[in-house]
């Protein structure tokens, strides 16, 4: 089966897959250059992700879609093709989300890299830098909630044991036990014991089954949202939700190319760095990407590529263990 590659319209009865059956396959063509590993794995959470393996020339993820849980194998083909196979139960719906999650919505309408020449130049070498979207809105919620106030490694850790412990089983002949995040139920009813074992702190524990009280509302109502300013509002109404993870969100599950997490620990330094040679807050920061208001996503993204970092000059942040508490 084939998906036309400019198709977006997702089917609202797909045919029912059982994991031993053959795969739906299709074949996306993009119309730009796209460096397709660094766009995929762009989604994962850390080594050891168990909803994305990186195996040599396939790239494979489980996700829990609309229509149930998938497992897509995805590999770059001839003549700068995509080639994805899908499994299980969402494997249409996985099928036919393939080139937006490759970027094809991403449009660079109004984007000037020459406002300054490191982002001119990380622009010229990257042109297969491209924003994919997941769609998947509540599994880039409680990824973001999990890295609320944690260093990433700790965030990492908390995100495969509860994924391990209380998703669901990825179908397909995956290279590894694989498994889809939990659903929206399956978030709510992780037990008390489960959160302090993953070393994931009280508040966000909270945080994240409030979230769920009310997590598809909170989907069609962020899909119905006209804008990323929009799609804020409906985000920052749960408690325990601010700008910085409503953001986060934003950037995985809609690539939006202007999202900026305000109040994360590195990335106002980075970007007052690359740009200035010195550090700056938030304030500074803002300051600094809104010539590029639109794409200030796109920006710190090339930030990121184009190798340019500040010296470390204190002591790492260690993660805190309150387990034993």
């Amino acid at each position: 089966m084939r998906s036309p590659p400019d198709s977006r319209p997702v089917p609202s009865n797909p045919p029912s897959i059982s994991p031993s059956s053959p795969p739906l396959e299709t074949e996306y063509r993009p119309r730009h250059p796209l460096d397709l590993r660094r766009v995929l794995l762009f989604q994962r959470r850390g080594y050891g992700d168990p909803t994305h393996v990186d195996a040599g020339p396939v790239i494979w993820r489980a996700c829990r879609t609309p229509q149930g849980v998938a497992t897509i194998a995805i590999r770059a083909a001839a003549g700068g093709a995509v080639r994805g196979a899908a499994w299980g139960p969402g494997a249409t719906w996985a099928i036919t989300q393939l080139p937006a999650l490759c970027g094809r919505d991403d449009d660079l309408d109004g984007f000037d890299a020459s406002h300054h020449p490191l982002i001119a130049e990380t622009h010229r070498r990257n042109p297969g830098l491209r924003l994919g979207r997941t769609d998947l809105v509540f599994d880039a919620l409680a990824g973001a909630i999990i890295e609320q106030k944690v260093t990433g490694a700790q965030a990492f850790a908390a995100w495969r044991r509860i994924v391990r412990g209380f998703g669901e089983r990825a179908p397909g002949p995956t290279p590894v036990p694989m498994y889809a995040p939990p659903s929206v139920e399956g978030w709510r009813h992780v037990p008390s014991w489960a959160w302090h074992r993953a070393g994931l702190e009280p508040p966000q524990a909270r945080t994240l089954v409030a979230a769920a009280q009310r997590g598809t509302r909170i989907e069609l109502a962020t899909h119905a949202a006209a804008t990323g300013d929009d799609r804020d509002r409906v985000l920052t109404s749960l408690p325990g939700v601010g700008v910085w993870t409503a953001a986060e969100t934003r950037i995985r599950a809609f690539g939006d190319p202007d999202a900026v997490s305000v109040g994360d620990y590195h990335v106002a330094h980075e970007v007052g760095f690359a740009l200035t040679g010195a550090r700056t807050d938030d304030d500074g920061m803002l300051e600094l990407l809104a010539p590029w208001k639109g794409h200030r996503q796109r920006v710190i993204r090339l930030i990121g590529l184009s190798g340019v970092r500040e010296q470390r000059r204190g002591p790492r942040v260690h993660p805190e263990d309150h387990r034993d508490r």
